[in-house]
């Protein structure tokens, strides 16, 4: 997932391991500035009051400046110190261990989305953007991007509108920090006893605490969750663990994504629109509700007799499993992980729990890393830094392996701790501009299993890893047309074409060089592991079609109430929907950036599959690899997104790859 700052949505067990070969570097500096330590909340007020006193004086420069050939250098200088002034602060209310320091964060922030919305309501530097000469068609892609940017917040709106429009994107952001704050610090635990963690490996619950009953007390973290979905043997500890996490956000959360979605399409109102997704959508490469609406139909069509035929092999492999008649057995909403994987070892003799063994947490991340080093001609050179968020944290600088020209910063933040953002994300905290000689920086999140990870983890770490790689080797000429700035349904694209790596057998040989003594993992099992992934796949993505239509339907012409629609919509799916759930309390997505945009996680897959077609004959061809980091990565957003896909393959890109897949 990338985590865009509010700037750009106005309209929308320890890491030393001694196997860990990345040689760490005392003597190399990063490219870019110390991210700061905020070592108290004071600290943070402190940064926000002298960053926003310093962006206003800067704004009031702007709007007074001459427009000539230098303004939108001048523009986009501004957009350079609002980032390195705001995305900090923005970043650690995710991370910071001090939940204090997490407050104030999140306290800034509000202040910073008020700045956000004045800039982008300037009436003079909006006129400025409009005359503002372009010498080429990058400047002219900056002024493109950067008037929907202002078009989006209202500036074009009459006093009353624009005032109205201000109001609401106020408050939509504080209702989106609320939404994420509720599920980051809800800290659940649910408790076990030993008898129900049958099948579940030791290491997940035997140091974890108990309660007063000796009870296991468990989260509900990524690793935790996953674990007890894929093995626990007992049904009721499954459904436990499933309800809690389903119910994560809480009630409140319902409360305030119904709030939201009426925001939004009174927002949407207040430029024309009678729904909130053709106003979101316009500007993206989906353009509206009806192409969005007939994409989802023409996936749920493809896939929905696989569905079918998944929930069967689950109900024969549940009552296999408990000896009950198959008339008589049905499959839950918490059976269905659970005999996948079962059916996965049994058919294919494949254990994801088993690929712990092979993937240790530090040498997993120096593996991933070596796969973007190999593939992309460049080098992560671990170095040591006092004072940031968090001790587990890790910092590499990022250097073009050819010329050893540093190219930015990667900050890792791999293990899950209490109010920290509890599932895998890149947030991105510094963009590219080679006019001003700048260097991209990019915080990698992800909340990695101690004892390992199994494959499913390392197609996501590899997946996140990929959005931070988009972020910091973009070589744009504006901070305006970083990574930050590509179309929303494609900015998960670069990211997905890399999840299908780690299937490929001579990929995973690369884990030999950051980790010598790591048992290889033969290459029959990876073909299995392979065939695995794939079966299924009509449940999982009968699941994101769901997830999409949802979304689409959420922010349709008609408010409707959150979770009336969802209980109607999931239970149309053959798994049906459980009373007394309230999944729509945790689908921070739709809450946050992709309100109105998470078809496009189905829509950049379509991308990504065609983005693969390259690399078929060899994943880490360096000279394919090479022409997809210049046509792409490092371009940014100085091309639409078409543009640059079609720069890399040489032709227009096409969903032949993707329905391809989906049939086989």
């Amino acid at each position: 997932m990338f985590r865009k700052h509010a700037l750009f949505l106005a309209a929308a067990a320890s890491m030393a391991a001694p196997a860990l070969v990345l040689a760490a570097a005392p003597a190399t500096r990063l490219p870019t500035p110390a991210f700061p330590s905020f070592a108290d909340a004071k600290a943070v007020d402190r940064a926000c009051d002298a960053g926003l006193k310093a962006l206003n004086r800067e704004v009031a420069q702007l709007a007074k400046r001459k427009v000539d050939k230098g303004w939108l250098g001048a523009y986009d200088l501004l957009i350079a110190h609002h980032e390195d002034a705001r995305f900090p602060i923005d970043f650690v209310q995710n991370v910071h261990a001090d939940k204090a320091v997490r407050d104030a964060a999140q306290a800034c922030a509000l202040r910073w989305v008020d700045f956000q919305t004045a800039l982008t309501q300037n009436e003079r530097v909006y006129r400025g953007l409009k005359t503002a000469p372009a010498a080429d068609a990058i400047d002219a892609e900056l002024k493109r991007n950067a008037l929907g940017l202002f078009e989006d917040s209202g500036v074009g709106l009459d006093k009353d509108k624009r005032a109205r429009a201000k109001q609401i994107l106020d408050k939509l952001s504080g209702l989106e920090q609320q939404f994420s704050t509720a599920i980051r610090d809800a800290n659940i635990r649910v408790a076990f006893s030993v008898e129900e963690l049958k099948g579940v490996p030791e290491s997940v619950w035997k140091d974890k605490p108990r309660d007063e009953q000796g009870r296991v007390l468990l989260g509900v973290d990524n690793p935790t969750y996953t674990a007890l979905m894929q093995t626990a043997e007992s049904g009721a500890a499954r459904e436990r663990i499933w309800r809690a996490k389903t119910n994560e956000g809480g009630e409140g959360n319902l409360r305030l994504l119904s709030e939201i979605i009426t925001l939004r399409k009174e927002y949407a109102g207040l430029f024309g629109y009678d729904n909130y997704v053709d106003f979101n959508l316009r500007r993206q490469m989906a353009k509206d509700a009806a192409t969005a609406t007939r994409f989802l139909g023409e996936v749920k069509g493809t896939v929905q007799q696989g569905e079918r035929a998944d929930l069967e092999d689950l109900r024969k492999a549940k009552a296999e499993h408990l000896g009950t008649a198959l008339d008589a057995t049905t499959v839950t909403q918490w059976d269905g992980v659970f005999y996948a994987e079962r059916i996965r070892k049994q058919r294919f003799t494949v254990d994801q729990e088993a690929f712990r063994a092979y993937f240790p947490p530090a040498e997993s991340l120096a593996f991933t890393l070596r796969v973007v080093d190999r593939l992309l001609g460049v080098t992560h050179t671990q170095v040591r830094l006092p004072g940031l968020w968090h001790p587990d944290v890790k910092a590499y600088v990022v250097s073009d392996t050819a010329t050893g020209q540093a190219l930015g910063t990667l900050y890792v933040d791999p293990f899950p701790r209490d109010g920290k953002y509890n599932h895998a994300a890149v947030w991105p905290l510094r963009s590219s501009s080679t006019r001003l000689d700048r260097h991209p920086a990019a915080a990698l999140v992800v909340n990695l299993d101690r004892n390992g990870l199994s494959l499913d983890e390392l197609e996501t770490l590899l997946h996140e890893l990929g959005h931070a790689v988009h972020n910091n080797l973009a070589r744009t000429r504006y901070v305006s047309l970083g990574q930050w700035a590509v179309m929303h349904d494609f900015v998960e694209a670069p990211s997905q074409m890399l999840e299908d790596w780690v299937y490929d057998a001579r990929v995973l040989k690369l884990m030999a060089e950051v980790c010598p003594s790591c048992k290889p993992v033969p290459d029959e099992l990876v073909a299995k592991a392979r065939a695995a992934r794939d079966f299924a796949k009509g449940t999982k993505f009968g699941r994101q079609h769901l997830y999409a239509s949802y979304d689409l339907a959420l922010h349709g012409k008609t408010v409707q109430d959150p979770l009336a629609l969802w209980s109607k919509m999931e239970g149309d799916t053959p798994l049906g929907h459980v009373p007394g759930t309230m999944f729509p309390s945790r689908f921070a997505h739709i809450a946050g950036g992709y309100g109105a945009g998470y078809y496009g996680y189905l829509w950049s897959l379509v991308v990504a599959m065609d983005l693969r077609t390259p690399f078929a004959a060899d994943k880490l061809d360096a000279a394919v690899g090479k022409r997809y980091r210049d046509a792409v990565l490092s371009r940014g957003a100085e091309k639409p997104a078409p543009e640059l896909v079609r720069d890399f393959l040489g032709r227009e890109s096409n969903a032949n790859a993707f329905y391809d897949y989906l049939r086989k």
